[in-house]
């Protein structure tokens, strides 16, 4: 996979940059300063730094197709000038029909960086083809990527050139992990499930849901995932877990499960470009919250350094009071996770009833996310019926991919 994609006169010198493969026994540095030079945030004022931990295939390497393309100048003194990552698998489109949920293969582009110095000569349009042709290569029926509804360099490469259309407007929630303990609610008892138990709950209960993955029982047995959680709510805050089948039988009035994925294991962020007065102020709340717990102080972990994050898969329920258990659930995990994550995030649908109870901090937050989709395959007219994912209405709730955040 090598391809010449742009030619570009800078005065006397002919710069040809070509599309190719990842490599990681040469390619290593050259792509880890691309993602560098690419923070996200305003120019001169704070932005998230992201450290691969000397991994640049580490946000994809858990998918079970993935490929990481760079775009390189030829010649003397070339240099990696580009990246994108993909991942191909298969995943539950969300359809309403009899039976078994309807899957199809999808690709989600992740990780497009184009260093400063190149940008406006079409590198990011040709890596993201390049990237398309892998995914109709490897049977893939439509593609995703996800960006900042303000990311509107972005928004005009995808929408604008590429020939994706706004799909999907999910909220990411995020909030911090204090040295206290957030407080479940009390009518919530919150248990522990088995991988397999959780992948047959999951199969059961959850597998219609958009972006639910085929191989859910991968993502649970994987050594990043913390564990599974179901929360019952009831009027004497108990419950006795009685086996998964027991459960699928007659399921409590209102309950809910999540799932808890490291990221800290794939990547760290960093806060950079906070004034002395703000990491003060940080460091001054998280004193106090050390000292003094029974206060509760909402004090703010030290982003400033490098971080782990936490972040929350497979929330789904049903009931009246689902969206209490949903709360237990993001409590209980935000709890487990001290010691170990700066912030714990999860991402849910729009119109998902279970964000209401959600506890987030929204300066933390985005409350819309922009996902896009295209139909590969020159577009075509959708499935036989004439039914075209990319151009449906959302559902109520979505199956965001741990192994892709």
């Amino acid at each position: 996979m090598r391809d010449v994609v742009e030619e570009e006169d800078e005065g006397a010198v002919v710069v040809v940059v070509v599309i190719r493969e990842y490599d990681p026994k040469t390619d290593r540095d050259g792509a880890d300063a691309v993602d560098q030079e690419c923070e996200v945030g305003p120019a001169g004022g704070m932005s998230l730094h992201a450290d691969m931990l000397g991994d640049p295939v580490a946000r994809i390497r858990h998918s079970p197709a993935h490929l990481m393309l760079v775009a390189e100048t030829s010649g003397p003194g070339g240099r990696i000038v580009g990246v994108v990552r993909g991942t191909v698998k298969p995943v539950a489109t969300g359809r309403s029909r009899p039976g078994a949920p309807a899957f199809a293969n999808v690709g989600y582009i992740l990780g497009l960086r184009v260093a400063p110095s190149h940008r406006r000569m079409g590198i990011a349009m040709q890596l993201v083809r390049r990237l398309e042709q892998w995914f109709e290569s490897m049977g893939a029926e439509y593609a995703y990527m996800a960006t900042d509804k303000s990311n509107e360099a972005s928004l005009r490469l995808f929408t604008g050139r590429c020939g994706y259309s706004k799909f999907r407007t999910p909220s990411l929630l995020v909030h911090p992990v204090h040295s206290h303990r957030l407080r479940p609610p009390r009518r919530a008892t919150v248990v522990r499930l088995a991988a397999r138990d959780a992948e047959r709950l999951y199969r059961r209960r959850l597998a219609h849901v958009e972006f639910f993955p085929a191989d859910i029982g991968d993502v649970l047995a994987n050594p990043l995932s913390r564990g599974t959680f179901l929360a019952v709510v009831g009027d004497d805050g108990r419950y006795e877990w009685r086996g998964v089948e027991s459960f699928l039988a007659s399921p409590p009035a209102s309950w809910a499960v999540a799932s808890a994925w490291d990221c800290g294991g794939v990547f760290r962020l960093e806060v950079r470009g906070a004034s002395r007065l703000r990491r003060g102020a940080a460091a001054a709340s998280r004193a106090l919250d050390r000292a003094a717990k029974w206060m509760r102080v909402p004090s703010v972990p030290d982003f400033f350094r490098p971080f782990a994050g936490w972040f929350v898969y497979g929330l789904g329920g049903d009931g009246d009071d689902a969206a209490l258990a949903a709360e237990a659930l993001f409590a209980s995990i935000v709890n487990m996770a001290r010691g170990s994550a700066a912030a714990v995030a999860v991402e849910v649908a729009a119109c998902d009833p279970l964000r209401r109870r959600i506890p987030h901090w929204r300066r933390l937050s985005c409350a819309e996310d922009l996902w896009c989709m295209k139909r590969l395959g020159g577009g075509g007219v959708g499935h036989a019926d004439g039914w075209d994912w990319a151009r449906s209405a959302p559902g109520s709730s979505i199956f965001v991919d741990p192994r892709e955040v």
